[in-house]
Protein backbone atom coordinates (compact mmCIF):
# COMPACT_ATOMS: atom_id res chain seq x y z
CA UNK A 1 0.00 0.00 0.00
CA UNK A 2 1.20 3.55 -0.94
CA UNK A 3 0.81 4.98 2.41
CA UNK A 4 2.50 1.65 4.36
CA UNK A 5 -0.23 1.54 6.72
CA UNK A 6 0.51 -2.26 7.69
CA UNK A 7 4.07 -1.16 8.28
CA UNK A 8 2.57 1.16 10.65
CA UNK A 9 0.57 -0.93 12.46
CA UNK A 10 3.68 -3.08 12.66
CA UNK A 11 5.59 -0.69 14.16
CA UNK A 12 3.49 0.16 16.62
CA UNK A 13 3.42 -2.94 17.56
CA UNK A 14 7.18 -3.57 18.08
CA UNK A 15 7.43 -0.29 19.69
CA UNK A 16 4.65 -1.43 22.84
CA UNK A 17 2.39 0.70 21.63
CA UNK A 18 -1.21 -1.73 21.38
CA UNK A 19 -4.08 0.55 22.21
CA UNK A 20 -5.44 0.50 18.66
CA UNK A 21 -6.81 -2.42 16.58
CA UNK A 22 -6.38 -3.79 13.06
CA UNK A 23 -8.86 -3.72 11.58
CA UNK A 24 -9.27 -6.34 7.69
CA UNK A 25 -12.17 -5.35 5.77
CA UNK A 26 -13.24 -7.71 2.37
CA UNK A 27 -15.41 -8.02 -0.59
CA UNK A 28 -17.75 -10.63 0.83
CA UNK A 29 -18.28 -9.96 4.17
CA UNK A 30 -18.06 -8.06 7.69
CA UNK A 31 -14.73 -6.33 8.61
CA UNK A 32 -12.81 -8.80 11.18
CA UNK A 33 -9.58 -7.76 14.01
CA UNK A 34 -6.60 -9.26 12.52
CA UNK A 35 -4.11 -10.42 15.53
CA UNK A 36 -0.97 -8.69 14.88
CA UNK A 37 1.23 -10.85 17.18
CA UNK A 38 1.05 -13.56 15.03
CA UNK A 39 3.42 -11.56 12.91
CA UNK A 40 6.03 -11.57 15.65
CA UNK A 41 5.96 -15.41 16.52
CA UNK A 42 9.31 -16.77 17.52
CA UNK A 43 9.96 -20.80 16.14
CA UNK A 44 8.21 -22.31 19.57
CA UNK A 45 4.79 -20.85 18.84
CA UNK A 46 4.82 -21.83 14.32
CA UNK A 47 2.54 -24.41 13.40
CA UNK A 48 3.50 -27.80 12.05
CA UNK A 49 2.95 -26.42 8.14
CA UNK A 50 5.28 -23.16 8.39
CA UNK A 51 8.63 -25.77 10.51
CA UNK A 52 7.93 -28.22 7.83
CA UNK A 53 8.26 -25.37 5.21
CA UNK A 54 11.35 -24.50 7.10
CA UNK A 55 12.68 -27.96 7.66
CA UNK A 56 12.85 -28.34 3.87
CA UNK A 57 14.36 -25.19 2.95
CA UNK A 58 18.25 -25.56 1.20
CA UNK A 59 20.66 -23.41 -0.39
CA UNK A 60 20.39 -19.73 -0.66
CA UNK A 61 16.89 -18.64 0.57
CA UNK A 62 14.82 -16.23 -0.42
CA UNK A 63 12.06 -15.37 2.13
CA UNK A 64 9.47 -13.11 -0.26
CA UNK A 65 6.81 -11.20 1.90
CA UNK A 66 8.99 -11.31 5.11
CA UNK A 67 7.18 -9.22 6.66
CA UNK A 68 9.15 -8.43 10.01
CA UNK A 69 11.67 -11.18 9.58
CA UNK A 70 10.18 -14.02 12.00
CA UNK A 71 10.83 -16.65 9.47
CA UNK A 72 13.85 -15.24 8.17
CA UNK A 73 15.01 -15.43 11.95
CA UNK A 74 14.46 -19.06 11.93
CA UNK A 75 16.51 -20.27 9.74
CA UNK A 76 19.13 -17.72 10.41
CA UNK A 77 19.44 -19.18 13.78
CA UNK A 78 20.11 -22.20 11.87
CA UNK A 79 23.11 -21.34 10.15
CA UNK A 80 20.58 -20.81 6.59
CA UNK A 81 21.74 -18.63 4.31
CA UNK A 82 18.39 -16.34 3.86
CA UNK A 83 17.79 -13.33 2.07
CA UNK A 84 14.72 -11.31 3.60
CA UNK A 85 12.74 -9.63 0.78
CA UNK A 86 9.81 -7.59 1.78
CA UNK A 87 7.91 -4.50 0.27
CA UNK A 88 6.81 -2.24 3.39
CA UNK A 89 10.01 0.02 4.09
CA UNK A 90 8.74 -0.05 7.93
CA UNK A 91 8.55 -3.80 7.85
CA UNK A 92 12.08 -3.70 7.00
CA UNK A 93 13.24 -1.47 9.34
CA UNK A 94 12.25 -3.30 12.18
CA UNK A 95 13.79 -6.63 10.04
CA UNK A 96 17.28 -4.74 10.99
CA UNK A 97 16.68 -4.14 14.63
CA UNK A 98 15.26 -7.45 15.18
CA UNK A 99 18.74 -8.93 13.43
CA UNK A 100 17.99 -9.90 10.02
CA UNK A 101 21.26 -9.81 8.48
CA UNK A 102 20.31 -9.54 4.82
CA UNK A 103 17.03 -7.67 4.05
CA UNK A 104 16.09 -6.10 0.08
CA UNK A 105 13.13 -3.68 0.00
CA UNK A 106 11.46 -4.02 -2.50
CA UNK A 107 8.48 -5.36 -4.99
CA UNK A 108 9.16 -9.26 -5.89
CA UNK A 109 7.64 -8.41 -9.03
CA UNK A 110 10.12 -5.83 -9.42
CA UNK A 111 13.30 -7.96 -7.68
CA UNK A 112 15.68 -9.21 -10.54
CA UNK A 113 19.40 -10.03 -10.69
CA UNK A 114 20.12 -13.11 -7.72
CA UNK A 115 19.75 -16.67 -8.03
CA UNK A 116 18.08 -18.45 -4.98
CA UNK A 117 18.41 -22.08 -4.11
CA UNK A 118 14.79 -22.11 -2.10
CA UNK A 119 12.00 -19.18 -2.89
CA UNK A 120 9.63 -19.13 0.54
CA UNK A 121 6.39 -17.85 1.13
CA UNK A 122 4.48 -18.32 4.48
CA UNK A 123 1.54 -17.22 6.16
CA UNK A 124 -0.13 -17.34 2.29
CA UNK A 125 2.59 -14.99 1.30
CA UNK A 126 1.32 -16.54 -2.77
CA UNK A 127 -1.57 -14.44 -2.20
CA UNK A 128 0.61 -11.45 -2.90
CA UNK A 129 0.36 -12.37 -6.49
CA UNK A 130 -3.88 -11.34 -6.32
CA UNK A 131 -5.17 -13.66 -8.92
CA UNK A 132 -4.88 -16.79 -10.96
CA UNK A 133 -3.45 -14.22 -13.72
CA UNK A 134 -0.99 -13.40 -11.18
CA UNK A 135 -0.18 -16.37 -10.27
CA UNK A 136 0.72 -17.79 -13.57
CA UNK A 137 3.41 -14.79 -13.91
CA UNK A 138 5.01 -15.15 -10.76
CA UNK A 139 5.66 -18.58 -11.53
CA UNK A 140 7.17 -17.32 -14.61
CA UNK A 141 8.83 -14.44 -13.08
CA UNK A 142 10.25 -16.95 -10.55
CA UNK A 143 11.90 -19.25 -12.47
CA UNK A 144 14.16 -16.48 -13.36
CA UNK A 145 15.11 -16.53 -9.85
CA UNK A 146 15.90 -20.23 -9.35
CA UNK A 147 19.29 -21.56 -9.56
CA UNK A 148 18.96 -25.80 -11.46
CA UNK A 149 17.56 -27.72 -9.33
CA UNK A 150 15.91 -25.14 -7.17
CA UNK A 151 12.11 -25.17 -5.32
CA UNK A 152 9.13 -22.99 -4.70
CA UNK A 153 7.60 -23.47 -1.13
CA UNK A 154 4.30 -21.77 -0.07
CA UNK A 155 1.00 -22.62 1.76
CA UNK A 156 -2.34 -21.78 1.09
CA UNK A 157 -6.36 -22.07 1.87
CA UNK A 158 -8.69 -23.19 0.19
CA UNK A 159 -11.66 -20.88 1.00
CA UNK A 160 -14.60 -22.49 -0.62
CA UNK A 161 -16.03 -22.81 2.55
CA UNK A 162 -16.66 -19.08 3.03
CA UNK A 163 -19.53 -19.33 0.29
CA UNK A 164 -21.30 -22.32 2.29
CA UNK A 165 -24.12 -19.89 2.59
CA UNK A 166 -23.05 -17.20 0.25
CA UNK A 167 -23.18 -17.68 -3.68
CA UNK A 168 -20.19 -18.15 -5.47
CA UNK A 169 -18.86 -15.24 -7.93
CA UNK A 170 -20.16 -14.99 -11.17
CA UNK A 171 -17.08 -13.40 -13.23
CA UNK A 172 -14.28 -14.51 -10.95
CA UNK A 173 -12.63 -17.35 -9.41
CA UNK A 174 -13.50 -17.61 -5.67
CA UNK A 175 -10.39 -17.17 -4.05
CA UNK A 176 -9.74 -13.98 -5.53
CA UNK A 177 -10.34 -11.67 -2.52
CA UNK A 178 -10.02 -7.98 -2.24
CA UNK A 179 -8.98 -6.49 1.17
CA UNK A 180 -7.89 -3.27 3.45
CA UNK A 181 -6.80 -1.80 6.22
CA UNK A 182 -8.16 0.27 8.81
CA UNK A 183 -6.10 1.26 11.35
CA UNK A 184 -6.41 4.49 13.81
CA UNK A 185 -9.30 5.28 11.43
CA UNK A 186 -6.50 5.71 8.66
CA UNK A 187 -7.52 3.68 5.91
CA UNK A 188 -5.42 1.91 2.96
CA UNK A 189 -6.09 1.24 -0.59
CA UNK A 190 -7.69 -1.87 -1.31
CA UNK A 191 -5.34 -4.83 -2.67
CA UNK A 192 -6.03 -7.66 -4.34
CA UNK A 193 -5.12 -11.25 -2.61
CA UNK A 194 -5.13 -14.87 -3.43
CA UNK A 195 -6.31 -17.82 -1.75
CA UNK A 196 -5.85 -20.73 -4.29
CA UNK A 197 -6.72 -24.47 -4.14
CA UNK A 198 -4.13 -27.58 -4.55
CA UNK A 199 -5.95 -28.76 -7.82
CA UNK A 200 -5.78 -25.16 -9.16
CA UNK A 201 -2.10 -24.74 -8.60
CA UNK A 202 -1.26 -27.98 -9.86
CA UNK A 203 -3.28 -27.37 -13.31
CA UNK A 204 -1.32 -23.44 -13.20
CA UNK A 205 1.96 -25.08 -12.44
CA UNK A 206 1.53 -27.93 -14.93
CA UNK A 207 0.83 -25.49 -17.76
CA UNK A 208 3.77 -22.97 -16.55
CA UNK A 209 6.18 -25.51 -16.42
CA UNK A 210 6.42 -27.24 -12.54
CA UNK A 211 5.77 -30.04 -10.77
CA UNK A 212 3.82 -29.66 -7.97
CA UNK A 213 4.46 -31.88 -4.47
CA UNK A 214 1.58 -31.38 -1.77
CA UNK A 215 3.56 -32.23 1.25
CA UNK A 216 1.34 -31.53 3.96
CA UNK A 217 -2.17 -30.77 4.71
CA UNK A 218 -4.10 -29.73 8.32
CA UNK A 219 -7.93 -29.40 9.25
CA UNK A 220 -8.23 -25.69 8.54
CA UNK A 221 -8.18 -26.28 5.23
CA UNK A 222 -4.63 -25.12 4.84
CA UNK A 223 -1.92 -26.84 3.02
CA UNK A 224 1.79 -26.59 1.81
CA UNK A 225 3.34 -27.38 -1.61
CA UNK A 226 6.94 -27.54 -3.10
CA UNK A 227 6.69 -26.57 -6.89
CA UNK A 228 9.96 -27.44 -9.19
CA UNK A 229 10.93 -26.62 -12.62
CA UNK A 230 10.02 -29.56 -15.04
CA UNK A 231 13.59 -28.13 -16.19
Amino acid sequence: MANDLFGKVLMDHYQGIQDSKLWLYNNYGSPEEMPVDVFFRDESEMPELELLALDLCRGRILDIGAGVGSHALVLQNRGKEVTALEISATACKIMQSRGVKSVINEDVRKFEGEKFDTLLLLMNGIGLTGSLQGLRDFLKRSSKLLSPGGQLIFDSSDIAYLYEDLPMPADSYYGEISYRYEYKSEFSEWFDWLYVDANSISTIAAEEGWRMELLMEDEMDQFLVRLTPFI
